[in-house]
């Protein structure tokens, strides 16, 4: 990372860019802290070089990030003492309808919204920072509230909650920004953005094959299969790095737990999230897979799921991660049977758009980690999120690929879900079809995509007939023979 780059970056995002230093500040991973709270907390304590007061900063996690175990001693303070106490941590709000009573959840103390209440002085005063998401990451201020009228329990109530998010997100600025950066400089703002350390991959290929992970964090439900080693980093990038997406590490999953859950009435993970990854997908196991097979069937084409008496939609991904023998590591191979028996099905594997090749993401190492000036991670994942949204991409995916005649609507709408992606990710500057040339949108948006997609019709072929030798349609770039 020269002095050059790193000027360049503070130029153009100001207080969005902190100073990383994976190898010296691993503390954070003992703490459980994703890694946007992590950049949230080195802004706080660092001056403009980087350089952040440790003392301070143990301090404030010692006073506002309370081990697990002292929650009782915290609930004895507020209770007996009456005090109120502060915390940085994650809340969700519950809204009854039918007694019109809103309680919350603070789930990184296992705090449930039978035990509390929020008044509803305190909803009108923060009703908008609590709706802001499904999730809200904060300083969460929560004191005593004794059993009054007919209440026969007492409860924690909120007092007060603060955003951690000190910024306000300009997608529009980020756009305009893309157009200071040439593409290999702008992989390395995006790596530095989700805590890698650019300068340790061999050259733009490794570092591309990193950054396909992302397209589910910028596209509507977009699906992949994803197999590498073990230790590329697949569960951190998944699972800490946002707050929108979502990981299941592996076990059984079930309709409930995904869609809906009948006896408690609420929707599933699908509803709430991004993307949903499933990590460990060797290990998973489903009670009933002719009725999970078929949930996800409906969903993965529409988005949408129905049963008796419920439905919901989402523009949720479906991502299936495992890890595949160093041998394997092929992609003419037949590695679909590393896939759970739930997956092995013609049809519903059809429903994936495209496959990433794991093995050419590099092993986790020391020198893989950030060490220098990075975009906030909270920023950028804010960012990614916000991309989901813009239908400006597609419509110029849509004006520049030329589709082949009788092409199967499937590969179609799964090439240019993954083009649009990459747009998003590399070329967010990106408004109308000119701005961006032909060699740059078929290099680094069509051919990969088509690549992506290729692969998943080659894998279905080795599991049915009737896809056997099956080609993907020869799309191209309209205009351009």
């Amino acid at each position: 990372m020269t002095e050059q780059f790193v000027e360049k970056l503070k130029n153009a995002f100001s207080e969005m860019v902190v100073f990383k230093d994976l190898k010296k500040s691993n503390f954070f991973s003992a703490i459980s802290l994703p890694s946007f709270m992590r950049d949230y907390l080195l802004k706080m304590f660092q001056d403009e070089d980087g350089n952040f007061d440790m003392d301070s900063m143990r301090d404030f996690i010692d006073t506002y990030l309370p081990r697990k175990e002292e929650w009782i001693r915290i609930k004895d303070r507020i209770m007996t003492d009456r005090e109120r106490i502060k915390l940085l941590t994650r809340i969700s709000v519950d809204i009854d309808i039918s007694t019109q009573t809103i309680s919350f959840e603070l789930p990184e103390f296992g705090l449930s919204k039978k035990q509390t209440i929020i008044t509803p002085a305190i909803w009108a005063q923060y009703r908008e920072e609590l709706t802001a998401g499904r999730e809200v990451w904060g300083i969460v201020e929560i004191g005593y509230c004794p059993p009054i009228c007919d209440e026969k329990d007492g409860k924690i109530m909120l007092t007060s909650v603060k955003d951690f998010c000190p910024y306000t997100v300009e997608l529009d600025y980020y756009k305009d920004m893309r157009n200071q950066f040439t593409i290999d400089e702008w992989l390395d703002v995006i790596l530095g953005a989700i805590d890698y350390n650019a300068s340790g991959y061999k050259d733009r290929f490794y570092k591309l094959s990193m950054l396909k992970r992302l397209l589910p964090f910028v596209e509507r439900r977009l699906n992949l299969i994803e197999l590498a080693p073990k230790g590329t980093g697949k569960s951190y990038l998944f699972g800490r790095l946002s707050r929108h997406g979502y990981l299941l590490a592996g076990g059984t999953i079930s309709r409930a737990k995904l869609f809906y859950d009948k006896g408690k009435k609420i929707q599933g993970l699908i509803f709430h999230n991004d993307f949903l990854g499933i990590d460990e997908i060797q290990t998973i196991s489903c009670a009933d897979f002719g009725d999970m097979r078929s949930v996800l069937k409906t969903y993965m084409e529409d988005g949408v799921y129905r049963g008796d008496a419920w439905s919901g939609s989402s523009s949720a991904g479906i991502v299936l991660l495992g890890n595949i023998d160093i041998f394997e590591m092929n992609k003419y191979g037949n590695l679909f049977t590393y896939l759970p028996s739930l997956f092995k099905e013609s049809a519903l594997l059809d429903r994936f758009h495209g496959f990433i090749e794991g093995w050419d993401i590099p092993r986790m190492n020391d020198d893989l980690k950030i060490s220098g000036f990075a975009l906030n991670s909270e920023y950028f994942t804010s960012i990614m999120h916000m991309l989901r949204e813009d239908i400006t991409y597609r419509k110029i995916v849509d004006e520049l690929i030329e589709v082949p005649e009788a092409s199967d609507t499937r590969d179609t709408e799964a090439v240019k879900r993954i083009a649009s992606g990459f747009l998003k990710l590399l070329f967010p500057n990106v408004r109308k079809t000119n701005d961006i040339s032909t060699h740059d949108f078929n290099t680094y948006c069509l051919k990969p995509a088509s690549e992506m997609r290729g692969i998943v019709l080659y894998q279905i072929g080795q599991l049915d007939a009737e896809y056997r030798g099956k080609d993907m349609p020869k799309f191209t770039i309209k205009g351009i023979d």
